[in-house]
């Protein structure tokens, strides 16, 4: 803020106004001149010495001496001019007494009307020349870390994963106003160095080494199931967010066939298809193939004619009765590709081999992934004759044999002249549509086995680890050049991180020799799961050779023999490339951990970080010999511990270059070390790099995004209009929640309001978890409307609206709110409920009752602490405390209750500055609902 602390309460609803034209204030560090002050120095030091003083001795010291000070405040040590603007805040606030007429005590000897005035007119020339004279300073600027709130924003955008890594971390102490991000209360001490070091170690254990770079998983990927579980839902999440609904496809075709009817007759297949979200590409293909006539035979012709059927929409009505009929082609084209798709069976080698393992179940997998756009002859039905298949059994029984239904969609012509035109359609039919554009999950041997779900990504192995990419028809169909290697580099990324080329073979010798026994000869004793040698290219090429022998020794078909001899070359291929990727993308890797500190710092690295960080990888590799993944782990944590990652650090160099905008060395990378600032002579204006990081922490507290350091970079953040661009884009980011939350929160008081337990759910049942985080999420709700749409500061308190979802609006009986489940709606007329503005939200109402009953006392000092930022002394410890249960008050009311409490004049001097603002909310219960009686059934006086 470019107010001086001293003179700037951010609790008063007008400095919360003065928050949000923020922007403006950022631009200097502080001011270089300013105009003159009206009042001299001299001068106020005369009326202090001459006037002031006199009077102080006269009415004040009596009770504000050395001896036994009341408040804490003791008048005599105030010598001069400057002792008193030093301690501005208790001087205001003795100001405000005064005129008030609330100092000195109504017992004591008063001062005139004039004597009052000397007093306050001075106290108000004091602030008028100190804010004069340092306009523009914020006083002094102190590094401070990061609060545990900004620390897990920043780690949240830092690695795109929201971790809280601080849910251990002590809470933040808060200044005296109730913020927790000023330097002076953010210590760091020996005890939250470790907590820090801890959090910076597991947020390196959710490190990926992809082969873009760095990515970060939402949970640890340190074992080998959470390696898969990251990478597995990768892809598998990319694939269910293709466009492959074929009815989608029939739709868009036909919308652009009568897209002259639709009022659209210059559209084109690019923009239906951009529409609909499908692939352009396909969306092309079907538009071809159901738009040019076909001869009358064979699937395609069937197709056309369904699509012909479809009714022509008409504009700007709804096309439920074309997806009607587009969900009815695409159930035909489903069931007709299932009846039309190639079975192949196990292959089996005689005496003791089993057809669950990898050579035979992934020879299947492949069969399978090269037909997917082909279709099986021997399906088709001759002349209308059903077709007949022998099913070998799995148990030493007889072979079934299964004679297909009658089925018109697969019959062709009985003449063998007529049939070649069929058997082409149906050939053109399926490379169109393929019975699958991926398989995303398998079951065990049975590739298509319904009853065998939620192995993502598996190669059907029976009781053994193995994967298996299926995916042609998708990447030749679908996907178009940045998909397709977007999906490559997921699955390129699947090997390399899991190390599935490798676990796969492992698993060999487990499922081989412990399952089926296969290997269990000594000749196969060489190599084993726990010896890394057994990835080697001799070994492998060794078991490949024995294990083809035993297989020819006990009948072995060609076709098996084929399988096993080329499934040995395949695992040697497969370690190989997945060892040379991984070789590949350690300079990626590199680059990848500079821009990580990049970000980390908020500004560029300077030429000698760059090289200490990459001395220290080299050292890490080198000398204490770790891996590549290993060292790039510790480098993220040297980042992370970093001062100038841990620490705001604004006071930079105005006239550094870009490139080396700082002012810190590098620390070093072990414990870090609270930088040491030097006082700079003057007020320097701020870099763009530190207004940069200024805004960011302040609307999103957090570091700032790509756009905001790319005008830092530039040089023209501290432009006027690049500013305010900046800081209105920012406000519509989903990130100004946190200026709600922490702003917002701490302001208010109710940052913590999820934890509150202090009501009795017995009472009051309806009380539960869901009314609690509706009560916590609607001030969020009311203030980032505020933010966003740049609505009057007035509206927080006399706002007619505000927020409401199902369990708020039920709680606060709003009947003719339309709302469901968690949706959240605005309700303009909230006042018919007894709502509007922040005052009357159930939160503050809640927080600030006791639990069996209300409390005029703690919400009217809310009002006056929170909202109008007013400064009260603590209570005595002697104050009698009120009964805890509203309805044990006896014959009287909370109102009564208080009036005979402020009956005594030690309490009174401060209860008549908030009772009054608690006693209007006393038609709200305890938990902010409406009442008309309070708990002992007395009518309630609001």
């Amino acid at each position: 803020m470019a107010f001086h602390k001293s003179i700037y309460n951010p609790l008063a609803l007008g400095a919360f106004a003065s928050a949000l034209a923020f922007p403006m204030f950022l631009l200097f560090a502080g001011a270089s001149s300013s105009p003159s002050p009206e009042k001299t120095r001299p001068e106020l030091e005369a009326r202090f010495t001459s006037a002031i003083k006199p009077l102080m001795k006269t009415y004040c010291v009596v009770c504000h001496s050395k001896v036994k000070p009341q408040a804490q405040l003791d008048l005599t040590a105030y010598s001069s001019l400057a002792s008193v603007t030093k301690d501005y805040p208790h001087w205001n606030l003795l100001m405000e007494r005064v005129e008030a007429k609330e100092m000195p005590p109504p017992e004591l000897k008063q001062p005139t009307p004039k004597e009052r005035e000397t007093i306050v007119s001075w106290v108000r020339d004091v602030r008028q020349y100190e804010a004069k004279r340092t306009a523009g300073d914020p006083g002094p600027v102190l590094a401070r870390r990061l609060s545990n709130a900004e620390y897990d924003y920043t780690i949240r955008d830092l690695t795109g994963v929201d971790l809280h890594p601080t849910k251990e971390f002590p809470v933040d102490p808060a200044n005296q106003e109730g913020f927790d991000n000023s330097g002076e209360s953010l210590t760091f001490s020996p005890a939250l160095m470790k907590k820090y070091t801890q959090a910076a170690k597991e947020i390196s254990d959710h490190l990926v080494l992809t082969s873009t770079g760095l990515q970060f998983a939402s949970h640890p990927v340190l074992a080998e199931t959470d390696r898969d579980k990251y990478c597995i839902l990768r892809i598998v999440d990319f694939y269910r967010k293709q466009p492959t609904d074929y009815a989608e496809y029939f739709l868009a075709a036909s919308k652009y066939r009568y897209r002259v009817e639709l009022g659209v007759p210059k559209a084109t297949l690019l923009s239906f298809a951009t529409e609909a979200k499908i692939s352009p590409r396909y969306l092309e293909l079907v538009w071809n193939t159901l738009s040019v006539p076909t001869q009358n035979a064979g699937p395609i012709s069937k197709l056309q004619a369904m699509w012909n059927a479809l009714p022509a929409p008409e504009k700007g009505k709804p096309d439920a009765t074309t997806r009607v009929g587009s969900v009815a082609m695409r159930d035909w084209v489903l069931g007709l590709r299932k009846k039309l798709a190639w079975k192949f069976q196990n292959l089996r080698v005689p005496g003791g081999f089993s057809d669950g393992g990898q050579c035979f179940v992934l020879w299947k997998d492949r069969q399978y992934a090269s037909h997917r756009r082909e279709f099986d002859s021997a399906n088709l039905q001759i002349g209308g004759v059903p077709a007949t298949h022998a099913i070998p059994s799995r148990r030493k029984k007889p072979a079934q044999t299964i004679v297909d239904p009658v089925d018109s969609d697969l019959g062709i012509p009985k003449l063998e002249t007529e049939r070649a035109l069929y058997l082409a359609e149906f050939n053109r039919f399926c490379n169109i549509f393929p019975d699958s554009f991926y398989i995303a999950e398998r079951g065990r041997m049975f590739v298509d086995d319904p009853g065998d779900k939620g192995r993502l990504l598996t190669a059907g192995l029976h009781n053994s680890m193995g994967y298996f990419r299926d995916d042609t028809p998708l990447l030749e169909l679908i996907l178009d050049e940045k998909g397709r290697q977007e999906l490559d580099h997921l699955w390129l990324d699947f090997d390399t991180v899991a190390f599935v080329p490798e676990r796969m073979h492992s698993e060999f010798f487990v499922y081989e020799r412990a399952e089926s026994g296969t290997i269990t000869d000594p000749e196969f004793n060489f190599a084993r799961a726990e010896d890394k040698a057994a990835l080697s290219d001799e070994k492998i090429k060794l078991l490949g050779d024995l294990y083809l022998a035993k297989a020819k020794r006990n009948g072995g078909e060609a076709l098996t023999l084929q399988a096993i001899e080329d499934h040995f070359k395949r695992v040697s291929v497969n370690i190989r490339g997945t060892e040379r990727a991984r070789l590949a993308q350690e300079p990626i890797h590199l680059k990848s951990l500079l821009d990580f500190a990049r970000r980390a710092f908020r500004r560029p690295l300077k030429e000698s970080e760059r090289t200490n960080f990459l001395t220290f990888y080299q050292n890490l590799r080198h000398k204490d010999g770790l891996t590549h993944e290993d060292a790039i782990r510790d480098m993220v944590v040297s980042v992370l511990m970093s001062p100038n990652f841990l620490f705001r650090l604004d006071l930079e160099a105005s006239d550094a270059s870009p490139q080396a905008k700082s002012g810190f060395q590098t620390a070093s990378f072990a414990e870090p070390k609270p930088p040491i600032l030097t006082q700079k002579s003057g007020i320097l204006p701020l870099t763009d790099y530190a207004l940069a990081s200024r805004l960011s922490y302040f609307l999103w507290a957090s570091l700032p995004d790509k756009e905001l350091l790319a005008h830092a970079s530039a040089g023209d953040l501290h432009q006027p209009n690049v500013l305010t661009v900046q800081t209105r884009r920012m406000m519509r980011d989903p990130k100004i929640r946190a200026l709600a939350l922490d702003f917002g929160g701490a302001w208010l008081d109710f940052r913590r309001f999820e934890e509150h337990n202090a009501v009795d759910r017995e009472r009051f049942p309806s009380f539960n978890d869901d009314l609690r985080e509706s009560m916590f999420e609607e001030p969020l709700r009311f203030l980032l409307d505020d933010f966003q749409q740049d609505r009057s500061v007035l509206d927080l308190l006399y706002g007619k609206h505000t927020f409401v979802n199902a369990t708020l609006a039920r709680h606060y009986g709003m009947t003719g709110v339309k709302t469901t489940g968690n949706e959240w709606v605005r309700v303009d007329n909230a006042d018919r409920y007894g709502r509007g503005g922040l005052l009357p939200m159930a939160v503050f109402l809640t927080q600030n009752s006791p639990g069996l009953r209300t409390s005029p006392v703690k919400r009217g000092y809310w009002v006056v602490r929170r909202v109008l930022g007013e400064t009260i002394p603590p209570p005595p410890a002697t104050v009698p405390q009120l009964p805890a249960d509203e309805s044990k008050l006896g014959n009287l009311t909370l109102r009564q209750t208080l009036e005979k409490h402020r009956a005594d004049p030690a309490c009174a001097g401060c209860h008549a500055r908030f009772d009054s603002y608690g006693l209007v909310f006393e038609g709200y219960g305890p938990i902010g609902e409406l009442r008309t009686k309070d708990l002992g059934g007395k009518p309630v006086d609001a």
